[in-house]
């Protein structure tokens, strides 16, 4: 997968904080060995900055770290210090929403719930400018192209050499809303069908049936899962709704997430199945023009 200056920094702060807490060290004692102050410890274990690679070479040494590790820690901050590229639209969207594009393109695997709109990754272009130029799609007309640009780049990760791991599980509502017509939600499962069978290897699309059970896993929200390839890293979540969104880090909730999601995952059609359900769709609408 790409390097990411948003998941390099998070596994720097992680690692640092992790050692120190495996040391029994408490803050104090590195800042007073570091002649550190303890609000910039404190930021650079929550990812607020980034500590100055001179600054980070005598961190490992007080944290005992090795020289293997060292090397991996001083990797990851060259690409924590790059600029990706969800910073040109920082004026548009907030720091929660930035996080979460440079999570999704530095992530192994995405596992998406959607309830009611087509997930962004998913959207074509048509679908996403109506969306834009909706009374819900942006605070103002000017934000309108930058948005749609910066939602299609996040699609770029799909067909990138080493290409991101996505599901998505999809209520058949997903498919048979027309908010911006018939002609844009034909041309969407058109497209959806498109990305389905070009990616067979690394995109799995599911339906949840309207007389599914597991219509009721995750109600009424979005829902993303995010994978990561590094083994120091764990599972993140993103959960929004019409207001707002954010994302999970607590581990028990996002375990709580997994299992519903798992869970309806195994009670929803195969991906054929679901396929064949999309194109069906497709035909219905076709045939209503």
């Amino acid at each position: 997968m790409p390097d990411s200056p948003i998941v390099a920094r998070w596994e720097i702060a992680r690692r640092l904080r992790q050692r120190r807490q495996e040391l029994g060290l408490a803050p104090s004692t590195i800042t007073k060995q570091l002649g550190l102050s303890a609000a910039y410890l404190s930021h650079i274990e929550n990812e607020r900055n980034l500590m100055a690679a001179d600054k980070l070479r005598p961190l490992m040494t007080v944290l005992e770290i090795d020289e293997e590790e060292q090397r991996e820690l001083l990797a990851l901050h060259s690409v924590a210090k790059g600029r990706g590229w969800w910073t040109k639209y920082s004026a548009i969207f907030n720091d929660e929403i930035q996080r979460l594009h440079g999570l999704e393109f530095g992530a192994q695997g995405i596992r998406i719930h959607e309830s009611v709109l087509m997930p962004g990754i998913l959207q074509c272009p048509e679908y996403v400018q109506a969306l834009m130029d909706s009374p819900f799609g942006v605070l103002s007309p000017a934000h309108s192209e930058p948005m749609a640009e910066a939602r299609l780049r996040r699609q770029a990760r799909l067909t990138h050499p080493d290409p991101l791991q996505l599901t998505a599980l999809l209520n058949q509502g997903v498919l048979l809303q027309q908010p911006w017509g018939t002609d844009i939600a034909r041309t969407q499962l058109r497209h959806l069908i498109g990305l389905i069978e070009e990616h067979p290897e690394t995109l799995d699309i599911r339906i949840i049936p309207f007389d599914s059970p597991a219509v009721a896993a995750l109600v009424g929200v979005t829902v993303y899962l995010l994978d990561f390839a590094s083994p120091r890293l764990p599972t993140l979540a993103w959960s929004e709704n019409g207001a707002s969104g954010h994302i999970v880090e607590d581990s028990m909730q996002v375990r709580e997430l997994n299992h519903l999601y798992t869970t309806a995952l195994a009670m929803v059609p195969s991906r054929d199945d679901s396929l064949e359900l999309i194109k069906r769709t497709e035909r219905q609408l076709s045939s209503t023009t």
